[in-house]
């Protein structure tokens, strides 16, 4: 009995039987939370029948008010806290098979039933996603550990002593060299970073130096563009069956540029969405809304212009949301999301943010931005200076936009009531012939007193007519025409008109006797005031020099402009997804399920879903970017599916460091890319070795908790631009328009247009893949071969494949046979005296270590093996080297062999 003398003991005693006592006679109801535990099971079992598609019964658990709303049976089937009481329970557990639901599938296990028992009980409370809310400053977690070099760790080794991993050792320098230098510019370094790494002394040190100055290399904003370049969709052609030029390549410029610079990202993605609504916007700015003209135009004759207008703007929407949001919204397009909490009008109200642009997919892409020269440059600024000066600051911004832009103006294929005339193609411009009537409706011709009409004709003696609301109505002005050769902007006059008005154009010419003949050829109208400033000195020159502008050739880019206030469009909500089934109008708005709402301050239009897209408030921007950047260096995002952060997309492995990465991305890092970017490539988590233990095998066979490096196939444009620098070959060129290296013949098929492929010379052979002419309907076929994307829409991830395919590219393709030519030259030229000491220092330049003894003596029997074949058959060795080389051909032709070898090796195509 001493045993109880412990007076504190028996308090203690008591208390623990109390506890016990009370929690078996207390009911047990663990809280039950919604998206974990009740969402997946609505989303697998229920919500195929229940859901934005089918509501069956008129039950649906898509939205919270639609599960608690009525059914068609008049009552809810689902009242919160009375799961006796609900016909939603009754039907899970019936023992009807024509009751019980899910109806004709197997039943709910006993675990979920009681899922659904204590959430009805508990409330039938709702959640949002997690992607849904917003992104809040995570508490870091308390690991004390010496691998740990910065933050990221913390996060990857609290998830790997959860699975009883151990992080793998830090790899050797020639590894982390060649990996980071992959993944940060794409390619090689140079020789002299390669040598100031390798012969460091302070590891740490070393690396983030190595690392900051692969950063700061032009190279960077060329091996990140690629990435963005799929997300924007971007190619040099329009795509759809004729797949006709596009000269767009300054958008793609304009992407590195703002890599290399370290644009900061909400800047970035706002000038892609409204650089043009920005105020006196750049050309910077109007080539960056070239993100959104990367939409194809169907140049076919015979399609209808506004339905493939309407589907190059529900694409802008799709894009959007895909990847810059990660959120599949596209099906919201016909019904309300079946998965996701977005609802079908949200759909139109978002995509009337862009159905206000001018852009109407005709053949000559309207809007387009003039890049003038420095001569025309100076004149143009010289212009506006003078308007501003002596007529207004809104009139000289007026017509700066027009002389850049064209815009704002009338399409001839607008044009309708036509007498003798035909909109060409249905899509290039409207055609006259003799006696000729067309129709410009609605025309707004509030204090307007001039036409100026872009056309061409090569008949004399003509004569046109402007009449207002008839054919034979109120003449306004009349006009001989001119012949001349190519498209001429010629100025009509008339006294000022009021009010909007059909216009009605007409042509006569008596001297034509030929009634079927197209004479004249429209492009388009402007309904303008005349030049201002009659009566200020130096009219008369800048006047000339408007015209000089107007009339010049530039290059120029299609853009994103804005319609005028009198030629809006409305939006309306189209019923089941179809264009032609016009159901509400609606205004500009974007989803109220995310909870948070526009700026106070947005305008209604892009530049205020530029500001609504990029506000701190908004949970997917800043989490999307990081997760894709995370992919691009480990291999796989945080979430796997960089399209899809929403309930049918894969879980985050690290939801925490997600949130971690976008709250330090928009607030410590003030949106810069680089910054995130090498906080990634500091952890000691990038930093592991890659190699794969059995323990790893079966705990984390794909890697998802990060206890090794990554170790990963390289990219289409990586294994390009890395065979192409170690062989000493890459042209260092940057910018300029798309290059043609050699493809095999026939892969192109133009009818249309008969557009080949002209392989380029010199050093364009060798340029970076990035800077290759990219065509939808047919894209280089090695880097397709590798996963590249067609860019026919937009592509938020590639999917690594593995095929046959893959080998005989690398192995055959002539491209790379001719990489390997240049790198079996240089090993013989830098390599050293014999064969054995070129061969190593060629593996050197790729893998930045000495060569295994025994792959050394592989490919040294390999050279011996070639070079007796080709000794006694010439012949062969000049069909690898060709007709050019007259000496050394069995040991040139052997060499080429094994740098082909050595090119397919796998570490060679892997990161490792």
């Amino acid at each position: 009995m001493k045993f109880f003398k412990n007076k504190k003991f028996l308090v203690l005693l008591v208390l623990c039987v109390v506890v016990a006592l009370g929690s078996l006679l207390m009911p047990y109801d663990k809280s039950v939370d919604f998206n974990t535990e009740v969402k997946p099971i609505i989303n697998k079992k229920c919500i195929s029948c229940h859901g934005g598609v089918k509501k069956q019964g008129g039950f649906s658990l898509l939205f919270h008010e639609e599960a608690l709303a009525a059914t068609k049976s008049g009552k809810p089937a689902i009242i919160p806290g009375d799961p006796d009481g609900s016909e939603f329970i009754r039907r899970l557990t019936s023992k009807d098979p024509e009751e019980r639901m899910p109806y004709k599938h197997d039943a709910l296990s006993d675990e979920e039933i009681d899922i659904f028992r204590r959430w009805v009980k508990q409330g039938a409370k709702w959640g949002d996603h997690w992607a849904y809310l917003p992104v809040k400053k995570v508490e870091l977690p308390d690991v004390d550990e010496d691998w740990v070099k910065n933050d990221i760790d913390r996060f990857i080794l609290e998830k790997l002593d959860e699975q009883d991993l151990d992080p793998s050792k830090e790899a050797d320098k020639p590894t982390l060299l060649r990996r980071v230098s992959l993944d940060l510019i794409g390619m090689a370094p140079s020789e002299k970073l390669v040598n100031k790494y390798l012969s460091s002394k302070d590891n740490d040190k070393a690396y983030e130096l190595l690392v900051d100055s692969l950063m700061a290399s032009p190279r960077f904003g060329e091996k990140w563009a690629s990435m963005w370049l799929d997300v924007a969709r971007y190619a040099d052609t329009k795509g759809y069956e004729s797949d006709g030029g596009r000269n767009i390549w300054q958008y793609r410029d304009w992407v590195i540029r703002a890599f290399n610079d370290d644009k900061p990202y909400n800047t970035f993605i706002t000038e892609q969405i409204a650089g043009d609504l920005i105020e006196n916007a750049t050309d910077e700015d109007y080539i960056a809304t070239a993100f959104h003209r990367n939409t194809m135009t169907n140049d076919e004759g015979g399609t209808s212009n506004e339905e493939f207008r309407v589907a190059a703007v529900m694409d802008r929407v799709n894009t959007t949301w895909e990847g810059l949001l990660s959120s599949t919204f596209a099906c919201v397009q016909c019904h309300s999301h079946p998965y996701d909490p977005f609802k079908h009008d949200e759909f139109y109200k978002f995509m009337a943010y862009f159905n206000n642009t001018r852009d109407e997919d005709v053949q000559s892409e309207y809007p387009l931005l003039k890049q003038y020269n420095d001569s025309l440059n100076t004149k143009l600024v010289s212009l506006t200076s003078w308007l501003k000066q002596n007529v207004s600051e809104q009139k000289s911004k007026e017509i700066y936009k027009f002389l850049k832009t064209g815009q704002p103006i009338i399409n001839s294929i607008e044009a309708d009531s036509l007498v003798n005339s035909v909109i060409g193609n249905n899509n290039i411009a409207l055609f006259f012939k003799n006696n000729a009537i067309a129709r410009i409706k609605q025309v707004d011709l509030d204090g307007v007193d001039q036409l100026i009409a872009k056309y061409s004709t090569g008949k004399p003696g003509g004569k046109m007519e402007l009449r207002l609301d008839r054919p034979n109505g109120p003449l306004i002005a009349s006009w001989k025409v001119t012949e001349g050769p190519g498209y001429q902007s010629v100025p009509v006059d008339f006294k000022t008109q009021q009010g909007v008005h059909d216009v009605y154009i007409s042509y006569k010419n008596p001297t034509l006797t030929n009634k079927d003949e197209t004479v004249v050829y429209f492009d388009w109208f402007r309904f303008s005031q005349q030049f201002p400033g009659k009566d200020k000195p130096g009219y008369k020159e800048n006047k000339e020099t408007f015209w000089v502008l107007l009339n010049s050739n530039a290059k120029s880019i299609p853009v994103m402009v804005e319609n005028p206030a009198n030629r809006r469009r409305k939006t309306h909500v189209f019923e089941r997804g179809a264009w032609t089934s016009l159901g509400a109008e609606v205004q500009v708005g974007v989803p109220k399920t995310l909870q948070y709402a526009m700026p106070a301050n947005a305008p209604k239009n892009r530049m205020g879903l530029a500001m609504w897209l990029t506000d701190k408030k908004n949970p997917l921007l800043s989490r999307t970017m990081a997760n894709r950047l995370w992919e691009q260096l480990f291999g796989t995002g945080i979430v796997e599916t960089l399209e899809d952060m929403g309930t049918q997309g894969m879980n985050p492995t690290h939801k925490e460091l997600l949130d971690h990465l976008s709250w330090q991305f928009m607030n410590d890092y003030k949106w810069s890319v680089k910054r995130l970017i090498k906080e990634m490539v500091m952890s000691a988590a990038y930093r592991q070795d890659s190699r794969v233990t059995e323990e790893m095998k079966e705990k984390d066979l794909f890697n998802k908790f990060y206890a090794r490096g990554p170790r990963i196939r390289l990219s289409a444009e990586q294994l390009r631009d890395q065979d192409l620098s170690i062989s000493g070959v890459l042209s260092t060129k940057m910018y300029g328009i798309g290059v043609m290296p050699w493809q095999p013949e026939g892969v192109w098929n133009s009818p249309y247009n008969g557009a080949k492929w002209n392989t380029s010379d010199g050093e364009d052979q060798y340029r970076r893949a990035i800077y290759t002419y990219w065509k939808r309907t047919a894209p280089y076929p090695s880097m397709i071969a590798f996963d590249g994307a067609q860019r026919v829409v937009c592509s938020p991830r590639r999917i690594r494949t593995n095929t046959p395919l893959q080998a005989l590219v690398t192995l055959n393709d002539s491209a790379y046979i001719a990489i390997a030519k240049h790198f079996a030259l240089r090993m013989k030229k830098e390599g050293g005296r014999d064969v054995r000491s070129q061969i190593a220092k060629g593996y050197q330049w790729m893998m930045y270590r000495a060569i295994p003894e025994g792959k050394l003596k592989v490919l040294n029997d390999l050279y011996k093996t070639a070079f007796d074949d080709y000794k006694r058959h010439p012949a062969k060795a000049l069909e690898i080297l060709g007709e050019e080389h007259k000496s050394d051909i069995p040991e040139r032709a052997a060499m080429v062999v094994v740098a082909n070898a050595m090119l397919n090796f796998e570490e060679a195509l892997t990161k490792n």
